[in-house]
């Protein structure tokens, strides 16, 4: 499986809106977010910062598989993975090739590390960040917070 990115510059929302029609998908990538998808909410409230970068992860044929921004962390050298969705039909693979290609995205952007958000319940994702190398900082309220410094 051969994965790729495009950037999402200028905002195009209308292929995460085609990816995320499922209630529950939705909540997964974005707990705060109304369902169903509403390109507007996410343009003025999730991806309205002017240093956030966000990506679509493309297929073989180009078609939009996937979705994560990169939001500026805690200082300008600190991104943090967030609202990544890979579509159901990709999954069971293409965790390590989107992580990968974040962090790649993440260096280029000047990151010296990379911090992340993930559900406890959610070990297929689990396990692709600890296997990357990801570190453990902390446990609350269901989620883990983790994070990996880039070489």
């Amino acid at each position: 499986m051969t994965l790729s990115l495009r950037p999402n510059d200028p905002l195009d929302l209308e292929p995460l809106s085609s990816l995320l029609t499922d209630a529950a998908d939705l909540s997964l990538v974005n707990p705060s977010a109304k369902h169903p998808f509403d390109p507007l909410e996410w343009m003025e409230k999730w991806l309205a910062e002017p240093d956030d970068a966000s990506f679509y992860v493309l297929d073989e044929a180009g078609q939009e598989v996937g979705f994560f921004a990169l939001r500026v962390g805690v200082g300008p050298e600190v991104r943090h993975l967030t609202y990544v969705y890979i579509a159901p039909e990709m999954r069971g693979g293409a965790g390590h090739a989107v992580t990968a290609m974040a962090e790649d995205m993440a260096r280029r952007l000047g990151a010296r590390s990379l911090s992340l958000k993930v559900e406890t319940d959610n070990a297929p994702a689990l396990s692709v960040y600890q296997s990357a190398g990801y570190e453990e900082l902390s446990r609350r309220s269901g989620m883990a917070t983790m994070r990996r410094d880039l070489d």
